[in-house]
């Protein structure tokens, strides 16, 4: 019987401070990916997060079953932004927002895996967005992150926080997208007991 790796143990990245801004190098890591457009409590979002899973889970067993190596599904994460990223804080306007949804898989997953997973996935119930679902990588580098406890809604206090005053305060500046780990099953779990990383890749100012 083979070891089952849990990431969110070993890459340092998935571990985060409520209350507590900190800088974390993120390593480069590939993704089940699926893009989409305006507010997440809509049929398009959760039918994005229905084609991710099954073929995560796929991928899970076939390393298991092929390679001998097994590992927890990771959580869902996103990418999120907008033309104006104050749609994310002083507006909160759903509507606006892009988002990239996605689930962190090992490096040893490859494309033929993956082809071979999404196959199986198709022959059964197939969900509606399964042909959008690319494997991928995200490179961020260095990246401010925090850990916010509680609705969704009730994040963008927390991001002007980070983006107004943590990060211009320690000689950074945004770049690439916000970027959300949810740690918590929302389906599950009362909004207020959420757990959600809240990430955003940043660079030195111009000096």
């Amino acid at each position: 019987m083979t070891d089952k790796i849990d990431f969110k143990r070993q890459i340092h990245s998935y571990r985060a401070s409520r209350g507590r801004f900190e800088v974390a190098d993120v390593p480069d890591l590939r993704y089940l990916m699926i893009d989409g457009h305006g507010d997440p409590n809509t049929a398009a979002f959760t039918d994005a997060a229905e084609a991710l899973y099954p073929v995560a889970y796929k991928l899970k067993f076939a390393s298991k079953r092929i390679l001998g190596r097994d590992y927890v599904v990771m959580p869902l994460e996103a990418l999120w932004w907008a033309d104006d990223m104050a749609t994310f804080t002083a507006s909160r306007d759903k509507s606006r927002w892009d988002w990239t949804l996605m689930i962190m898989v090992p490096d040893w997953i490859d494309q033929d895996m993956f082809a071979d997973a999404v196959e199986q996935v198709g022959a059964g119930d197939r969900p509606r967005r399964l042909d959008d679902v690319r494997l991928g990588p995200l490179s961020e580098g260095r990246c401010v992150q925090t850990l916010h406890v509680g609705s969704y809604d009730d994040e963008a206090p927390v991001l002007a926080r980070m983006h107004h005053e943590f990060i211009p305060g320690n000689g950074l500046r945004m770049v690439g997208k916000h970027h959300e780990i949810y740690l918590s099953d929302f389906r599950r779990t009362a909004p207020e007991k959420l757990r959600t990383i809240l990430r955003q890749p940043v660079s030195p100012s111009p000096s």
